[in-house]
């Protein structure tokens, strides 16, 4: 991942995109991304398009990522963190 988040960071700086990522503009982004992933499933449950599926939640997982970068968060740890937290509060036995 380390390699990819590189690449992306490559591509905003040579078009000097980095002034408009604010972490508040790139978690609207987020949003607004996720919305345009969701219209492929409005009124139905599977998609038509999956080349758009597949755009989307990449613009997604790129904002994210971005984001997590500027913020200093490894994906990594706070991925793993929020699954053993998820364990905790929702044990096997439930």
């Amino acid at each position: 991942m380390k390699e990819v988040m590189q690449e992306i960071n490559k591509f905003r700086e040579d078009r000097d995109w980095n002034q408009y990522h604010t972490p508040r503009n790139l978690a609207t982004s987020i949003i607004i991304e996720a919305g345009e992933l969701m219209e492929n499933f409005q009124w139905q449950d599977e998609p038509k398009d999956m080349v758009n599926v597949k755009e989307e939640i990449a613009d997604v997982l790129i904002y994210t990522m971005m984001l997590a970068d500027d913020l200093d968060l490894d994906l990594e740890t706070i991925i793993r963190e929020k699954i053993a937290k998820n364990a905790l509060k929702y044990p096997l036995e439930k």
